[in-house]
């Protein structure tokens, strides 16, 4: 019968798919083909069944009638899975660190820095362990606790004269990389620099300062290990009574509480380091007020002059002298007067005396601390003797100042207003005086009580009190005297007041 098979092969397709239900989580192997349709057609058509394309085709319809016969429905097919993930790569340590030198060194410490490593990687890089032994072994030590972050690292308490093999090692999660050694062993001693002093610039030159005043002086210097200092005064050793130094690794103070003439000369500093040293001197002089001078005396007298000459002082102050300062004194009042200052020369005349008078001079010294406090007076004194001369006094021509009137200031025309009193100015001038008079179209004024006249100090004014329609005309001012005379002109316009009232009307 054609509806037997069905069945048959309705079994034989589930078991596949089940097995294949069950081996999907199974990432590594793939299902196995289905045997089960092809080794059963056979079968089938021997027991004279329905032909494979019956067969096949009932397949089909089987399975969509698997959820009537109370089945559960077919799955989805599962995805397929992912490649598996591949291990990471095992961490490497980074490359050796590079440029490893000494930067410095003293008698207990090394100080070494470097560059990091070139080829890092995707590990990063932690720090680095310093690492030292003394040279003949291989007992390698590290010397910082804690990775050092940066590239510079200071390897302390040492002992002096020690030689020591130093090394770094670059450390990262993948271990130590290989080391970076210095090339030879650091021997643990200060390095020798050469010494030299830094003479200040005010110090190049002489330095000066006043008795009594303090002296301070630092002299900064270089030089490794700190150096040995020396002080000389014009070749032989300090007095410490006198000057104080104190020394530091940087500089050297010289110090002096209250300065005399005697601690001038030539001070010198020496620096040593080992078999180096370096020199250098300072000039100190200590000066103050100069002695009065030596001698002073009066050479000559002559009319209202006298000739002086002295000689310079026996003390200078310890510095040139740079000029003298001369008074005189009448013999009268007692009382000094600078008559020169700032002198050069060691003889000087002195002129403008008053005659019947005596007098004393006397001379103080200078130099750049100031005038000296004593001056040399002179023992004689100088006598301006009264002689008969008869005093003339000249003949002087008297000036003539006689002059014709002349007007400086002409008069302007003008125009007035009916009822406004106006002026007319000019000014003259004259000697003798001139006489003034005004005139009004050729015919003089007078005292015409309309009309005020004034001349004061060469200026002439005329006013005209209020104006009237027969007021204007041509005004002259004639000045005259016994030399002459001038006279000058103008014009008055008096005009008619307007009224607006009337020409609203």
């Amino acid at each position: 019968m054609p509806s037997k098979p069905a069945p048959i092969k309705k079994a034989a397709k589930k078991e596949p798919e089940k097995k294949e239900e069950e081996k999907a989580p199974e990432p590594a192997p793939e299902p196995a083909p289905e045997p089960a349709p092809v080794e059963e057609a056979p079968a089938a058509a021997a027991e004279g069944e329905a032909p494979a394309e019956a067969t096949e085709s009932a397949a089909p319809a089987a399975e969509s009638d698997a959820p009537a016969d109370g089945e559960a429905p077919a799955e989805a097919p599962a995805p397929e899975p992912k490649p598996p993930t591949p291990p990471p790569p095992p961490k490497e340590p980074t490359s050796a660190p590079v440029d490893l030198f000494v930067e410095d060194k003293n008698d207990n410490s090394v100080t070494i820095i470097w560059s990091q490593p070139e080829t890092i990687g995707d590990s990063g890089l932690d720090g680095y362990v310093i690492e030292v032994c003394k040279d003949g072994t291989e007992d390698w030590k590290a010397v910082n606790q804690d990775l050092q972050k940066s590239s510079r690292y200071v390897i302390k308490n040492q002992t002096t004269g020690d030689r020591l093999k130093i090394r770094v090692v670059a450390v990262n999660e993948g271990g130590r990389s290989p080391p970076v050694t210095l090339p030879e062993p650091v021997l643990v001693k200060e390095v020798a620099d050469r010494p030299k002093v830094r003479l200040p610039r005010f110090l190049r030159q002489r330095f000066v300062a006043h008795v009594g005043e303090k002296i301070n002086l630092t002299i900064p210097f270089t030089g490794k290990p700190k150096p040995e200092v020396s002080w000389t005064k014009n070749g032989t050793a300090l007095d410490k009574k006198r000057v104080n130094v104190r020394s530091t690794e940087r500089d050297s103070i010289l110090f002096i509480r209250a300065a005399e003439r005697d601690d001038s000369g030539v001070y010198e500093i020496c620096v040593k380091v080992e078999g180096f040293e370096d020199k250098a001197s300072l000039t100190l002089q200590i000066v103050e007020l100069p002695g009065p001078p030596a001698s002073v005396k009066i050479v000559d007298t002559w009319g209202f002059n006298v000739a002086l000459e002295w000689t310079a002082p026996k003390d200078n102050g310890n510095t040139e002298i740079t000029g003298y300062t001369v008074q005189k004194a009448d013999k009268k009042t007692g009382d000094y007067f600078t008559v020169l200052e700032h002198y050069h020369r060691l003889n000087a005349t002195i002129s403008d005396l008053i005659m019947g008078n005596t007098y004393k001079f006397r001379v103080f010294s200078e130099n750049k601390c100031g005038m000296s406090e004593s001056a040399a007076v002179t023992k004689e004194e100088a006598k301006i003797l009264k002689t008969g001369i008869d005093y003339k006094p000249p003949e002087y021509k008297e000036h003539d100042f006689s002059e014709a009137p002349k007007f400086t200031t002409s008069l302007s025309d003008k125009a007035t207003t009916v009822g406004y009193s106006t002026k007319l100015l000019c000014s003259v001038r004259g000697f003798p005086k001139p006489k003034i008079e005004w005139m009004k179209n050729q015919m003089i004024i007078g005292d015409d009580p309309k009309f005020r006249q004034i001349c004061v100090q060469g200026i002439c004014s005329l006013e005209i009190r209020k104006a009237g329609n027969f007021d204007g005309g041509v005004y002259s001012c004639r000045a005259k005297n016994d030399h002459g005379e001038a006279i000058i002109s103008c014009k008055l316009d008096v005009k008619q007041a307007v009224n607006p009232d009337a020409d609203k009307k």
